[in-house]
């Protein structure tokens, strides 16, 4: 009976300590914001803001279409670029979709005009973030 015991407390013990972790690791966050993203560039992270503005540019080379995390353009902070020929890929025009919601994209950080953005190349780039 010693021994069952003394199983029983081990493997209660090994789940306590399991338990402990997990929830550690669930509050960890595997994201940064916007305003941090100036700090990552040629790094591949997850950037999560809310989509302050949209555009898609269909007269300019290349059709990009532009959302703005946290701050509207002109004063955007950071910025997911969707090239025209990529547009297809999303069931739903997404400077209508994403506007005003809270998304994390995922990428490859890099600069224009010394503006930190991603150049999202498939949907499944972009999440819409749950709180």
């Amino acid at each position: 009976m010693r021994k069952h015991s003394k199983c029983l407390t081990c493997l209660a013990v090994l789940i306590l300590i399991s338990l402990f972790f997990l929830s550690n690791l669930s509050g960890q966050t595997d994201y940064i914001t916007p305003g941090d993203a100036s700090k990552h560039i040629g790094e591949t992270k997850t950037v999560c803001g809310t989509v302050a503005s949209t555009f898609y540019s269909v007269r300019s080379k290349g059709q990009p279409t532009f959302l703005n995390l946290d701050k509207p353009y002109p004063n955007q902070i950071f910025t997911v670029v969707i090239w025209g020929p990529d547009r297809n890929k999303f069931k739903n025009s997404p400077e209508v979709f994403f506007k005003e919601k809270t998304i994390c994209v995922t990428g490859q950080i890099e600069t224009y005009r010394g503006k930190p953005q991603i150049i999202v190349r498939d949907p499944s780039q972009i999440t819409i973030k749950k709180d």
